[in-house]
């Protein structure tokens, strides 16, 4: 008895084609082709997870040394004295600090400038 698989294979590729909408042209209405751009879309999606915390690192790097130049000092000379003070505080903290409460930010940029000053 040939059997010939209709509902699974329509199943399969209806959400092929549900995960491909928005895609331009052929690639989201023609199943080969939304096919490829979904398995390279998954790609990209798991490559930027990884790159979206690189991103983030970066953008908290500029917003500290954008507010630690306003305070005097640099980013590298802010965040040596900050260690050296063995001052526990992460990037993604200092630069909301540094953007949102810049009274706070020069508040302890002056306990850790002469320390900075130091390593100058």
């Amino acid at each position: 008895m040939r059997v010939k698989g209709g509902v699974k294979s329509r199943r399969r590729r209806k959400k092929v084609l549900k995960r491909a909408e928005g895609y331009m042209l052929s690639n989201s209405r023609c199943f080969a082709t939304a096919k490829e751009k979904n398995d390279r879309a998954l790609v990209y999606a798991f490559r930027d997870r990884k790159q979206r915390k690189r991103h983030f690192r970066s953008l908290w790097n500029l917003r500290i040394n954008a507010a630690a130049r306003l305070n005097g000092t640099t980013y590298s000379r802010l965040i040596g004295a900050i260690h050296k003070a063995k001052i526990e505080i992460d990037r993604k903290s200092l630069a909301e600090m540094a953007v949102n409460d810049m009274a706070m930010f020069a508040a302890l940029v002056a306990k850790v400038k002469p320390l900075a000053a130091k390593t100058a």
